[in-house]
């Protein structure tokens, strides 16, 4: 390219200088103009020199009134708080365009609020309107504060605050730039929104998209209260959608990383509600890198109990496919699993336990899960806490659903199968706990191996339970199952002897098996009996007794039974 001439050089050198004379023209009138408006009166209405500058004219009412009201805290404030004469003061104070007068009554309610243990009557929640609405920050402070105050202790009732118009100032205060105003808004917003009706009105105020703003706050006072609203409103399935729509979920994926334990625990809270609805799972899992799997599974290794139990909930809520469950396990679960179940907390215990039983229900994990390490964990887990329905319930569901792997000998040789036969001498027979332990004990029994390994445990006291809980028809599975554990062990000579100790209890619950309108009592019944007629014993007494009797009856009802299905079957042959 070729070099520009003199003449084509002077005209360029005199264009830059008119653009650079039109421009510092144009950035001097630009600044001219926005200091005119910057002077103008109507920008510093609301600026703090210019309060100090307009002071609202004391109205003589408002004079009177505020004297009385001083006089009132100096000498009966402590008898009569809530009397009608400071009602009508707290009225003229809050309502008064004087930032002072306004004070006043944000302090007295706020001292009330500290000290105060009868509810707050709907009268005074008025003048909160006028409180909450001021432009004194001071007051805004204070009267949010006490509202906050009040409602948990409980001294004002929630619905009635929303009744009353007070969301919309609450909601308002959220959009403060001072941090005290937006944790106290916050905090009153998590705390009213602990029914269903004032979710759904928090939602119809539009009170979400705020709280999501101020979940990302820098303050961590304003950031947990936020979270924390966000979590009660979670519970409502209705305002899950509208939180979805607005983008939540993002934001609560992230704060599982928060190294505030608290926003932690309240995120992986509101995403386990959020996961308890399967639709929104596409949602939660549809991440690069399933994101929040991963995150929530490291969070099974955090010291703080609450969060490694909140994490053991979320990832239970996730877990309704073989997918998420097989990638669970590959992202090494298992082992922070085991580590969560030899916890101190019994949140922990009970929420690791409820996700292994959910992980152990597809055969496509069950031979991994049925490892040593596991079963060990299982065993130990059942000797430390034999009376606890849930851990003892989850751990026989675990236990059963590992026998069907091709692991089984592994649970023989574990000191599971021990753990479960104690567990039957504490566990009571109204509780369902039992029923999976019996079923458990039931299926294992029908293996010959392993159970070989259950009569090396038996003793008096147990052979007694399971003859006690055959005999309890009231409870028909757990009955069921005790029989079925007895009709597998008659072959052992050791078993005989113990059972001829009971002949007479064993006797009786046979009379009932064999009258029972269910054809598999009936079936177990049968099959006992003729095993143990083997014994001259056992054969002795059922002779005595009317078991013969019994027997005959069963007979004649099955041939009824056996001819009424030719005659059906004939007719659906023509």
């Amino acid at each position: 390219m070729g070099q520009l001439c003199g003449r084509c050089m002077q005209l360029l050198r005199d264009f830059i200088g008119f653009v650079q004379r039109m421009s510092s023209d144009l950035v001097r009138a630009i600044k001219e103009c926005l200091t005119l408006i910057s002077n103008c009166s109507c920008l510093k209405q609301s600026s703090s020199k210019n309060r100090q500058l307009y002071k609202p004219i004391l109205q003589p009412h408002e004079r009177v009134t505020a004297q009385e009201f001083l006089q009132h805290i100096e000498t009966d404030f402590e008898m009569s708080p809530l009397g009608k004469n400071p009602l009508e003061a707290l009225r003229t104070l809050s309502f008064s365009e004087n930032p002072g007068l306004q004070q006043s009554a944000a302090l007295y309610y706020l001292h009330m609020s500290q000290h105060m243990n009868i509810p707050l009557p709907v009268e005074h929640l008025e003048p909160f309107y006028a409180l909450l609405r001021s432009a004194d920050l001071e007051v805004q402070q204070m009267s949010s504060l006490s509202l906050v105050n009040f409602l948990l202790e409980g001294n004002i009732d929630k619905e009635l605050v929303i009744q009353m118009g007070l969301l919309e100032p609450i909601l308002d205060l959220l959009e403060s730039e001072d941090p005290t105003v937006q944790c106290n808004s916050c905090a009153c917003i998590m705390t009213l929104a602990v029914s269903e009706s004032n979710r759904e009105a928090i939602g119809a105020a539009r009170g979400v998209t705020p709280l999501l703003s101020l979940a990302n706050s820098y303050d961590p006072r304003v950031q947990q209260n936020a979270v924390g609203a966000i979590l009660n409103l979670t519970q409502s399935e209705k305002i899950q959608q509208v939180l979805c729509k607005e983008g939540a979920l993002p934001v609560l994926v992230l704060l599982l990383e928060s190294p505030d334990s608290e926003v932690q625990y309240y995120s992986c809270a509101a995403l386990s509600n959020v996961a308890a609805n399967v639709q929104h799972h596409k949602a939660l899992l549809g991440s690069i890198d399933r994101f929040l799997l991963r995150t929530l599974i490291s969070l099974l290794s955090s010291s703080v109990d609450k969060v490694s139990s909140q994490a053991c909930v979320c990832l239970r809520n996730l877990a309704t496919s073989v997918d998420i469950q097989a990638e669970m396990v590959a992202e090494n679960v298992l082992p922070k699993l085991c580590s969560l179940l030899a916890s101190g907390s019994e949140d922990v215990r009970r929420a690791s336990i409820a996700l292994l039983w959910i992980l152990s229900q597809h055969p496509s994990n069950q031979d991994t899960l049925a490892c040593a390490e596991l079963l060990q964990s299982l065993g130990m887990l059942l000797a430390a806490h034999k009376t606890d329905p849930v851990i003892v319930g989850h751990t026989a569901c675990i236990i059963k659903n590992l026998c069907l792997s091709k692991n089984r000998q592994r649970i023989t040789e574990s000191c599971c199968v021990e753990g479960l036969l104690q567990t039957m001498l504490l566990t009571d027979t109204q509780e369902d706990s039992l029923r999976y332990v019996t079923s458990c004990l039931a299926e294992l029994a029908k293996q010959e191996g392993a159970m070989l390994h259950m009569v090396q445990w038996m003793d008096e006291p147990l052979t007694k339970c399971l003859v006690r809980l055959a005999g309890q028809l009231e409870h028909p599975e757990p009955s069921f199952h005790a029989a079925s554990i007895i009709q597998h062990m008659i072959s052992h000579e050791k078993m005989m002897l113990l059972w001829k100790y009971h002949i007479g209890e064993i006797q009786a619950y046979l009379k009932n098996f064999l009258s029972h309108q269910e054809v598999r009592f009936q079936q177990l019944g049968i099959s006992t009996l003729c095993r143990l007629r083997a014994d001259p014993d056992f054969s002795l007494a059922f002779r005595k007794s009317q078991m013969a009797k019994l027997l005959e009856q069963v007979r004649q009802q099955t041939e009824e039974t056996q001819e009424l299905l030719r005659a059906a079957m004939c007719l659906e042959d023509s």
